[in-house]
């Protein structure tokens, strides 16, 4: 349940809930450790909100009976504030511990253990506690299951709420447990496959109540799951509905409405009914445990019999590793030396490379290298492991042919903006419909005669603009004028247009 919930959180949640393992990371961690087992023993007593004089006096009890526990005799309340500062523990100001004036003027700070902070805690030190001879495959388990899942169905059909809300707990915590151990019991084995080589005398010492376990696991196994998923189906038959209807009813948890209940609850049963119900579909989780442990008999005969030969003909892993030595040692010289380990252990040269996205807001950082969209690299990077370059300028071509043409069209430009002109002074603007090339003669004499303007006395004066030997004047007049082209109509309210050979006065 718990994995799935954390499924839902965001980046910016689970960054604030890995800060709450910094304490791990520091130089210091140790006595941090020790810091949080003192308020933990402090709780167990009731003691809530503590001080740095108690927490000072619960390592000093726990000096006494573990005698690596350090007291530090400066600094405690600062790395009580870094603890607070990290989320672990909650600080609060209490003025009521002042015994004089001066300790009331002092910052009286008391801790306490924040929520996820006591079980970011808890898991640390369920690490620390780990051991690998407490792991097992429970298979008396089984017939305990059983035996709920029918008084779960009886329990249901005559109406007993608080009876379905027992037994309903009580599978949900079995089947945690029951994921836990299995999970635990096979990532341990892969660890004894894997290291047993430098030791097989440990292995050998081990093996046969490690087959018998694995073996006995598989026989209830086996024996039980048909009935499970009779007594799973039994329990649906009686009103599934129903059933998580009593158990939300009978939860007492009180920060979670009925619908918030109702729902963790369906999804509990859910996680019971995937254990051991099958559909036809897909293989259970009991199913599924019961081929990885049929893997796990497997790989440890085969590493039974691997042992046994090697120790017939008297070379194994660690002969053929001291024989690696004696060879890299009696190397004439480093790269021969380097040579033959790169050899031995396949040690070369990495062929993965990447570059950057050319959007890099378009890709989250938290996006795997599997899931993001691939990038175009170029060969010369990939062969040669250097960037690609425009290498060295390529020579000018020259087309002679191309630049005359480009004058002679620019001389018969200018040209028609001449006859243009000339026709404008000559003609004028206002008896006739403009072409494309008068029109823009003229609305590039009008534009610089407006950029000339100026107001005198809150009236506008006259204004000029010349270009190219053509002069343009806007002269103020009430009615204004209109400009015909083939564009349309270019109105001028307030002015009237004279257009001069030359510059006009």
């Amino acid at each position: 349940m718990a994995e799935r919930r954390a499924l839902d959180l965001d980046a910016l949640a689970v960054s604030d809930r890995f800060r709450l393992f910094n304490f791990t990371r520091r130089d210091d961690h140790v006595t941090y450790l020790w810091i949080l087992r003192a308020m933990d023993r402090l709780r167990e007593v009731h003691q809530v909100q503590v001080g740095a004089g108690d927490v000072a006096g619960a390592l000093r009890e726990l000096s006494a009976a573990h005698p690596e526990v350090t007291v530090p005799d400066s600094g405690l309340r600062d790395r009580l504030d870094q603890l607070a500062a990290d989320g672990l523990v909650h600080r609060f100001d209490d003025a009521s511990r002042a015994g004089n004036l001066a300790s009331y003027r002092n910052r009286q700070s008391v801790y306490q253990f924040g929520e996820l902070g006591y079980w970011a805690y808890q898991a640390v030190e369920n690490v620390l506690g780990a051991r690998v001879e407490d792991v097992n495959l429970s298979r008396l388990v089984f017939s305990d299951v059983l035996d709920d899942l029918r008084a779960l169905a009886e329990a249901n059909r005559t109406g007993q709420g608080e009876d379905v809300y027992r037994r309903l707990s009580r599978l949900d915590s079995v089947m945690e447990d029951m994921g836990r151990r299995s999970a635990q019991f096979h990532v341990t084995l892969g660890e004894i496959l894997r290291s047993t080589e430098a030791s097989p005398e440990v292995f050998l010492r081990h093996k046969n109540a490690l087959l018998v376990h694995m073996s006995d696991f598989m026989a209830e196994l086996e024996r039980y799951l048909p009935r499970l998923d009779t007594a799973v189906h039994e329990v649906e038959d009686t009103g599934l509905s129903t059933l998580l209807s009593r158990a939300a009813e009978a939860d007492e948890r009180l920060f979670m409405d009925r619908a918030e209940r109702l729902e963790d609850w369906r999804r509990r049963w859910l996680a019971v009914r995937g254990w051991f119900a099958s559909d036809g579909t897909a293989p259970t989780r009991a199913a599924e445990l019961g081929a990885a442990t049929r893997s796990a008999v497997s790989g440890v005969i085969a590493l039974l019999r691997q042992i046994t030969e090697a120790q017939r003909s008297g070379v194994n892993r660690s002969t053929q590793l001291r024989h690696l030595a004696e060879w890299v040692h009696g190397a004439p010289d480093d790269g021969a030396a380097h040579a033959l380990m790169g050899a031995a252990f396949n040690m070369r040269s990495a062929r993965h490379l990447g570059t950057a996205h050319e959007d890099g807001e378009q890709i989250s950082p938290n996006t795997t290298w599997w899931d993001a969209p691939g990038v175009e690299v170029s060969v010369t990077l990939f062969r040669s492991d250097r960037a690609p370059s425009t290498g060295v300028p390529k020579p000018v071509r020259r087309n002679p042919g191309a630049k005359a043409a480009l004058r002679e069209r620019q001389a018969e430009d200018r040209a028609a903006e001449r006859r243009a002109a000339r026709d404008l002074v000559s003609d004028g603007a206002h008896a006739r419909v403009l072409d494309e090339t008068d029109t823009r003669i003229l609305l590039r004499l009008v534009t610089k005669a407006l950029e000339s303007r100026s107001v005198v006395a809150g009236r506008l004066r006259s204004a000029d603009g010349t270009d190219g030997g053509t002069t343009v004047r806007l002269v103020p007049s009430e009615e204004g004028s209109t400009v015909r082209t083939v564009q349309g109509s270019i109105h001028l309210p307030g002015f009237r247009l004279e257009l001069l050979a030359g510059k006009g006065k």
